[in-house]
């Protein structure tokens, strides 16, 4: 399932149990409901505010619900590992989110476009993964220069700021870009 049909489904399950939820999520799953990327994500992050537990038993039953019904979904699709990432990004993100998901019982809302940019360099600096998601967004040389100083102290690590670099120039020779 997409992941604006499974939001769309869980919106109904949490309205026919009478909870709701309101909640920031970040990666795929949200450039899903920007319209950034197409692919199918399998879960979504939350970062904002930490999920009940009257929340985490809804998704649980959710999915098996889905599963009954012949569609995979894991019982934490919906989960809130990421909260941490809140504390590292840059003063007053949560005042510059946006609204990708309004149902009856579910409201979503994403980073803004550079919170967001900031989330998934950092990512792929630091797993390795997500260039996908990194060259979707198509950022600009400046985007990329801009999004440095930031990432390069998410790492005490010595080498990390040559590593930071190093990605950064990639991404942008691929982009098109020169830094």
């Amino acid at each position: 399932m997409r992941p604006r049909e499974t939001i769309e489904q869980f919106d109904l399950f949490l309205k026919k149990h009478g909870l709701s939820l309101s909640a920031v999520i970040i990666g795929g799953s949200a450039l899903s409901l920007l319209r950034v990327i197409s692919r199918e994500t399998r879960d979504f992050d939350v970062l904002h505010p930490p999920l009940t537990d009257e929340i985490i038993k809804a998704q649980a039953a959710f999915a098996a619900e889905m599963r009954r019904q012949g569609i995979p979904l894991d019982d934490h699709w919906l989960n809130d590992n990421p909260v941490s990432v809140a504390d590292l990004l840059p003063e007053g993100w949560l005042s510059r989110t946006q609204v990708v998901y309004q149902g009856s019982a579910v409201t979503l809302l994403s980073l803004s476009r550079d919170d967001m940019l900031l989330t998934k360099l950092f990512a792929y600096c630091d797993r390795g993964t997500d260039l996908g998601d990194c060259l979707a967004l198509k950022p600009s040389a400046d985007e990329l220069r801009a999004s440095l100083p930031w990432i390069v102290k998410q790492d005490a690590h010595p080498d990390w700021p040559s590593h930071v670099e190093e990605s950064i120039r990639e991404l942008a020779r691929r982009l098109g870009h020169e830094l």
